[in-house]
């Protein structure tokens, strides 16, 4: 038999065991410590319940399938820390089931799109659903054509309002404006949380906006929402309201809150504030108020290095001879970019086959441009010489000794033999009916200033790199 003090502290033991299993998970009591962390919790945040217990387990279930990635993405975190400050690091473990959506999630769906026109109540971060979680930082590949735009965004979405405010972008369309703004705001998000209110809407949907606030008499509830709740206002395809005189007036006195309060503004646009049409003077001269970036179209090198990023993404192999032939000849922005790639690895997978060259040529002929190639021509370089040295093509062509003259001649002489198939004596003739032997001197004259003139040096290669861009434009 076991001594009397065995037997008590067994009893003791079960009796703790048993008093461990009765402890129940108290949610609304999580939620109390929850708030604690958060500037302006949702309300939708307390309609949140249990789904389940099964041990330490604890699963949560949402009202919407966003609701429910909302809390998975941005505060399973907090509510876990809350739930160890309550019941310890060995008590309760949190989740939420992000699955399908049930039937009071699609009954709920009109909780994600609204159907106001996009007023909704202040802080709630459903209007952060319109961020694009792909679109962030860390998959923008940035290169010479954009690198300022993503630079000036980054720094915007460290310390929103600190600077460059507004930041105005504008490229024209599929360039990556968007993926920027997006971006701006996931990062804003990860760092500040719902610190800051963060608004990431288009034009258009600012307009809708305003069109039913005016039919609902609700223009109140409008101007409140954005102007008094709004910390941070990313909006995208501003020449959406060009010409929409009710939505211009909106949006000025909108920019002008915001701006005074200090809060951050970045604008998407086709084109620089100086030359939209349709738009109040006062309005564009605020959009040019802070820091204007543009992002032209990528370089071949960029154009690789997106192609080599979506197959490190999809764990694809792709030859460097096919990126590169898929960089060169798809040339008019990067959604047709990453298109193309797309159909490449949809035909890999599918039929299992690995990408070559062949394939490329074959699956994407009719994606492909068919343009013209550009040469330059002699005309070309006249124009281009007489442009550089502030003379006309007229002057190219005189007789004139003047060395302001003469030199200038002489370099187009030069650069027509580099650039063109011509002859000396075709050459000669372009200029005004110039023998060969003019022409061969011309040319020996340059070549050997080349060495030893930097003015001259310095002239050739300029004009041979804006001749040079004309042909991979």
């Amino acid at each position: 038999m076991k001594k009397t003090e065995e037997v008590a502290h067994d009893n003791l033991a079960a009796e703790n065991y048993k008093s461990e299993q009765k402890i129940e998970f108290d949610w609304d009591a999580v939620l109390e410590g929850v708030k604690k962390d958060l500037y302006f919790p949702p309300s939708w945040l307390f309609s949140i319940k249990v789904a389940k217990i099964e041990g330490k387990m604890v699963t949560l279930e949402a009202k919407t399938h966003f609701q429910a990635l909302w809390v998975k993405n941005h505060y399973l975190q907090l509510i876990n820390d809350a739930a160890r400050n309550l019941y310890g690091k060995e008590g309760f473990q949190v989740t939420i089931d992000a699955g399908e959506e049930n039937s009071v999630a699609r009954e709920s769906r009109k909780d994600r799109v609204p159907d106001n026109g996009g007023i909704r109540e202040p802080h709630d971060p459903q209007t952060a659903s319109f961020f694009s979680s792909s679109n962030t930082f860390d998959n923008f590949v940035v290169g010479p054509s954009n690198q300022f735009a993503h630079a000036a965004s980054y720094a915007i979405a460290e310390n929103p309002g600190m600077a460059y405010n507004p930041l105005f972008i504008h490229s024209g369309v599929g360039l990556g404006k968007t993926h920027l703004l997006h971006s701006i705001g996931n990062h804003i998000l990860k760092k500040y949380g719902t610190r800051l209110n963060t608004f990431c809407i288009s034009a258009e949907h600012f307009t809708n906006g305003v069109v039913q606030s005016i039919k609902t008499g609700s223009m109140d509830k409008f101007r409140n929402l954005y102007r008094l709740n709004c910390d941070v206002l990313l909006i995208d395809d501003i020449q959406f309201i060009a010409g929409k005189d009710s939505t211009q007036e909106e949006f000025f006195h909108t920019f002008n809150s915001l701006y005074t309060a200090k809060k951050q503004i970045v604008i998407t646009s086709d084109k620089p504030p100086s030359v939209m049409k349709n738009f109040e003077e006062r309005l564009k001269s605020r959009f040019e108020w802070g820091l204007t970036a543009d992002i032209q179209p990528p370089e071949v090198e960029t154009k690789i290095a997106i192609i080599e990023r979506k197959a490190e993404e999809e764990q694809i192999e792709i030859p460097a001879d096919v990126a590169s032939f898929v960089a060169q000849n798809v040339l008019s922005n990067i959604r047709e970019l990453e298109g193309s790639v797309n159909k490449l690895f949809a035909y890999s997978k599918m039929f299992r086959e690995r990408i070559t060259l062949e394939l490329a040529k074959q699956l994407l002929s009719n994606l492909v441009k068919k343009e013209a190639p550009k040469i330059i021509t002699i005309d070309l370089i006249q124009k281009e010489v007489s442009s550089f040295f502030e003379l006309t093509v007229k002057d190219l062509k005189s007789n004139q000794k003047q060395k302001k003259v003469s030199e200038p001649r002489q370099i187009a002489m030069f650069l027509s033999r580099k650039y063109t198939s011509s002859s000396f004596p075709e050459i000669g003739n372009k200029f005004g009916g110039k023998n060969h032997s003019t022409v061969v001197h011309a040319v020996k004259n340059v070549e050997k200033k080349i060495g030893r003139d930097p003015s001259v040096s310095n002239a050739v290669t300029a004009l041979s790199t804006t001749l040079e861009k004309f042909i991979t434009s």
